[in-house]
């Protein structure tokens, strides 16, 4: 997600073990993962190649998350209790904080927080796991390009409007959040694709 590991880059599978300081067999699952998510590619008698971040790949993942943002986020304003409600409240004001001080690396963990209870909450497990990569996939391709966008304010506005409207119960408005929220990342991806060019 920070590109620690370079995209486009080859690593082995040793190498990526002790990188992270865990053994072989958890790296190995986790690649397994995350070659499923696109996120890298393995190729066998060469190693782990990580996916470059490609904006033409990140507009087809918008287009996915668009169907399956508003399935998740409607069911848990459909099935959301009042301690969900309570909880979503506090995690948008944290986003919203976070916006204002500008930390990059706090809103991508929060973000991961808040998107893993939205699925709870909306229990559907099959919608979820179909989101987590692409939801990765998102993350690398902000923290890559945020530095040029300086938008942090903005885009943690937008998640907190979301959590907000989960938490309303109301599932017309939090249908409207998600449009705004990836009508957002489409808008951000665009414009990137323009400058890039």
């Amino acid at each position: 997600m920070t590109l620690a590991f370079a995209p486009g880059s080859t690593w082995s599978e040793a190498a990526i073990a002790e990188a992270v300081a865990i053994g072989r067999t958890p790296v190995r699952e986790a690649l397994q993962r995350l070659a499923v998510g696109h996120v890298v590619k393995i190729v066998r008698g060469h190693g782990i190649v990580i996916s470059p971040i490609d904006l033409q790949t990140q507009l087809l993942v918008i287009e996915t998350r668009r169907e399956l943002e508003r399935l998740v986020a409607v069911r848990a304003a459909r099935r959301v209790l009042a301690s969900d409600k309570r909880e979503l409240r506090q995690l948008a004001d944290e986003l919203e904080e976070i916006g204002q001080t500008h930390q990059i690396k706090g809103f991508l963990s929060k973000q991961f927080i808040y998107k893993e209870r939205l699925a709870e909450i909306a229990g559907n497990p099959f919608a979820a796991a179909a989101l987590e990569p692409l939801h990765l996939l998102t993350r690398r391709f902000y923290f890559r390009y945020h530095p040029d966008l300086e938008d942090l304010p903005e885009v943690t506005a937008v998640h907190a409007a979301l959590l907000r409207a989960v938490a309303s119960g109301d599932e017309a408005a939090t249908a409207k959040a998600v449009k705004r929220m990836i009508d957002y990342a489409e808008q951000l991806t665009r414009r990137i694709v323009e400058r890039e060019r």
